[in-house]
């Protein structure tokens, strides 16, 4: 019930649209996954999410494991019925969670074993049970377990990290093939830091085991964007043109451009929730921080040309407003409005591909920036 098609591709760089098809609906690439960490998008609905123009979301792991748990999750079957998400839905293996916030992480060949961030219980994350919690949640991309180490790394903490990233993933193949039931598929995760040759070797490895899709890991996490590009630039090519290719947990608008521009298919981040809580709001001219003074007035939407539902029947003054006072109608308002930049930006991408005008609008995206930044300064 898995399958990707590519559907187009840009003569200038290697941009292309494509076609992921799931038991649950098909996702048009290059497509932007919204961040729901716990079951949900942070501040806003799913019903929200579909009028935004959601096809996918991200759910985690490790973070589901904890707390809600399996135990209540099985209850409703998955997922998606727990949450009221009907659409794809794909899960982080919860590898880079237990890097970033579990205490006293060990790992081993075994898996990772870690205290609970909310209340310091030890468990032990092994390939076979992130995808039984993955089954569990019977999402529709499942990823494999692998180790993310931090930036910067040694040559030879970055080696073990892809030989055991290797181990763990040919365990969550088997498993996977075990006890899934047709209807989900699995994605390798490729590491090796920022050294060319391992980055090589890893997706050389995982593609020798056979995935349903590939994730490029490691990546934004400390190091300087021009290093993530040219890991990204090397690793993208490596990985099989008939499989979708997946950079996690990146990035910007400039980012998600370039990196479509190099081939890439999916993304997620933080960034459109986290900001829009933090009152920073992306536009087509650039990022604005609406507590600014100069919006204090404003009777004008965020943004004129903007559909969403936010400048459709809110002005600046008044999200400046909200956000100042610390309303929690703000962070939905904001998120609203992130959340659909972000998804019509990645939907226009699309269709410049499919025109074959990926690189004019490309051009026009930082015309556009360049031109607002020259007006402020």
């Amino acid at each position: 019930m898995f399958s990707f098609d590519v559907v187009a591709k840009s003569t200038e760089s290697r941009a292309r649209a494509g076609m992921i098809e799931t038991s649950r609906g098909v996702v048009e690439t290059p497509i932007f996954m919204p961040v729901g960490t716990l079951g949900s998008v942070k501040s806003i609905s799913p019903e929200e999410l579909v009028e935004a123009g959601a096809q996918i979301i991200l759910g985690n792991t490790y973070h589901l494991y904890l707390r809600p748990g399996c135990d209540i999750i099985s209850r409703f079957a998955g997922l998606h019925r727990f949450m009221n998400w009907s659409k794809p839905i794909l899960t982080d293996s919860g590898g880079f969670q237990v890097f970033s916030l579990a205490k006293l992480a060990k790992i081993s060949d075994e898996g990772v074993t870690f205290q609970s961030h909310i209340d310091g219980s030890k468990h032990l994350l092994s390939p076979e049970k992130v995808m039984d919690i993955q089954t569990c949640l019977a999402t529709d991309i499942m990823m494999c377990l692998d180790q993310c180490i931090q930036y910067p790394a040694t040559r030879e903490q970055c080696r073990a990290a892809l030989k055991i990233t290797t181990q763990w993933a040919q365990r969550c193949k088997n498993a996977w093939q075990n006890s899934q039931n047709g209807h989900n598929a699995l994605f390798g995760i490729v590491q090796g830091g920022m050294f060319t040759d391992l980055r090589r070797q890893s997706a050389e490895e995982l593609m020798d085991i056979d995935f349903s899709g590939y994730a490029i890991g490691g990546l934004s996490v400390g190091e300087p964007i021009d290093i993530m590009i040219e890991m990204a630039a090397l690793t993208l090519p490596l990985l099989p043109q008939i499989r979708p290719r997946y950079i996690m947990g990146v990035g910007t608008p400039e980012n998600l451009i370039e990196l479509v521009a190099l081939g890439a298919d999916m993304f997620d981040c933080v960034l459109p929730t986290r900001n829009a809580r933090n009152g920073q709001l992306f536009t087509q001219r650039g990022t604005i921080n609406i507590s600014n003074s100069r919006y204090k007035d404003e009777t004008d939407p965020l943004e004129s040309e903007c559909r969403c539902y936010t400048c459709r029947n809110y002005s600046r003054a008044y999200l400046r407003h909200l956000y100042l006072a610390r309303e929690l109608l703000a962070y939905r308002l904001n998120t609203i409005h992130n959340i659909h930049y972000y998804l019509n930006f990645i939907k226009h991408m699309r269709a410049a591909i499919m025109a074959d005008e990926f690189e004019s609008f490309r051009q026009d995206f930082y015309r556009k920036r360049r031109k607002y930044h020259e007006s402020k300064s």
